[in-house]
């Protein structure tokens, strides 16, 4: 069961933008305590989200002083810029920096605002710019690095992957308890995550795995692929993409798996894209085509392909390509969707591994806002939502001294459903046992079912 740590105190937020990561930002912020000030152009969709969720709704262009004078920006501590336009958001920011004295984050997408974040970030005075499309691409490219897995996140600046599995018939962890995999099998692995029938454990070592259960487990980069291999798993990376769509995020996504050595082709509707497409990335095979036919996805190589990954911004097309994909041949298939209406539905289907821009962005602002709050303690440096949000997996800074410093990790009163998964200490991973302790200048990573932790200290009774 999730159980919500409800903030001290909440900050006074303002969102401009009410479209899928606005929402989906008033749904977890308001979870968490904090005040809410809505602003958009269309009074359907404030209406709709005022309706739903305890926050105030002002209706106008939130780039404009007099709106944000209205919206309260004069004692604001955080505006948060999410239109569909890049160049909205990054002017909604200036103005806030000019006339109030709150933190500003903007999201964009364009590729030459990515490239120049530094600077716009120093210029216009913003503490963070993120762009999901990117975000989004850096997810489905770990996925098809390791395309066994269901789910891949880092932490720890890459040294530790979080996987995530599902266990098959017959595999050896089956009925197996997790205390003695490292003994049997392989140390140096922590499963902190499973779900089964719908429910979420955070795993004691005397619980049994079963077939059928989705794991969730964390090692290092090295250690990952070994622990895999060992229990019967396939570790190599794909050495063939198939991606329908050519927008930003199939850019992005294609980029980063060429300069993997792995090949890719693009199907591209426009013409004019497509050419823009050729030039950007000379290694890829650009296809006319808007992929939504049988004969031209088989003579592109579906059948042969070993990863599939309709990227083309309408989620039933997606669907529908993937679930073709999934019949035809025996590729990895990544399914992007960027509304979760049906979420209930979509996790009965066999859609490969799933992602979700907008829980992948609003995760990252979250972070941040969670940082804001924190005391002088620890600082909040990665922050990701485990299980459709019933677990979450924090990684703390420890800034200084307090009741859970220097002293041995069976000697601390820790709250229930909760794990401590590493501790990097200088780059020294350490996956902790009873006698270690967490040292100030640690950082930290917990696995909790609670949610709302921003201080290291949350995870004491």
């Amino acid at each position: 069961m999730l159980t919500i740590n409800k903030n001290k105190s909440g900050l006074k937020i303002i969102i401009v933008g009410c479209g899928k990561v606005g929402s989906t930002l008033v749904e977890q912020l308001t979870q968490e305590g904090h005040d809410i000030t809505l602003i958009d152009k269309d009074p359907a969709r404030i209406q709709a989200i005022t309706n739903a969720y305890d926050a105030m709704g002002i209706l106008g262009n939130g780039a404009t002083y007099s709106v944000q004078k209205e919206a309260g920006i004069d004692d604001a501590d955080l505006l948060i810029a999410v239109t569909d336009s890049d160049e909205l958001n990054l002017l909604c920011c200036t103005v806030a920096k000019r006339v109030g004295k709150c933190v500003t984050i903007a999201r964009v997408h364009t590729p030459e605002y990515s490239k120049e974040a530094k600077y716009l970030k120093d210029k216009l005075g913003l503490e963070m710019i993120i762009n999901p499309e990117y975000e989004c691409a850096k997810v489905i490219s770990r996925i098809l690095y390791l395309p066994t897995a269901e789910e891949v996140s880092s932490f720890a600046h890459g040294q530790v992957e979080m996987v995530k599995i599902r266990l098959p018939e017959g595999n050896k962890l089956d009925g197996k308890r997790v205390m003695d995999i490292g003994h049997d099998i392989m140390a140096n692995i922590v499963f902190c995550g499973v779900e089964r029938d719908g429910q979420v454990f955070i795993p004691s070592g005397q619980f049994i795995l079963k077939e059928g259960d989705l794991i969730s487990f964390v090692a290092s980069r090295y250690d990952t692929k070994r622990f895999l291999g060992k229990i019967g798993f396939k570790t190599g990376q794909v050495k063939d993409t198939l991606i329908v769509g050519g927008g930003k995020g199939s850019f992005y996504l294609a980029d980063m798996l060429i300069k993997s050595g792995i090949e890719v082709r693009i199907f591209e509707k426009i013409k004019e894209r497509c050419e823009v497409l050729s030039v950007l990335l000379p290694k890829a095979i650009i296809i006319n085509d808007d992929g939504a036919g049988e004969d031209a996805l088989k003579e592109a190589g579906l059948e042969t392909v070993d990863a599939f990954v309709p990227l083309t911004g309408i989620d039933e097309e997606n669907v529908l390509l993937s679930l073709h994909a999934k019949q035809v041949s025996n590729a990895k298939v990544v399914t992007r969707i960027s509304r979760n209406n049906f979420k209930g539905i979509l996790d009965n289907m066999d859609l490969g591994s799933v992602v979700y821009p907008k829980y992948i962005t609003s995760d990252a602002i979250i972070a941040y806002v969670r940082a804001r709050q924190n005391t002088k303690d620890s600082n909040i440096e990665t922050l990701y939502k485990m299980f459709d949000s019933k677990a979450e997996a924090i990684e703390f800074k420890v800034e200084s001294e307090s009741d859970l410093t220097d002293t041995a990790l069976m000697n601390l009163k820790l709250k229930d459903n909760l794990l401590i998964a590493f501790i990097n200490r200088h780059g020294e991973i350490i996956f902790p046992g009873g006698h270690d302790e967490i040292h100030v200048g640690d950082s930290v990573m917990v696995v909790t079912t609670h949610t709302g932790f921003n201080d290291i200290r949350d995870i004491l009774r």
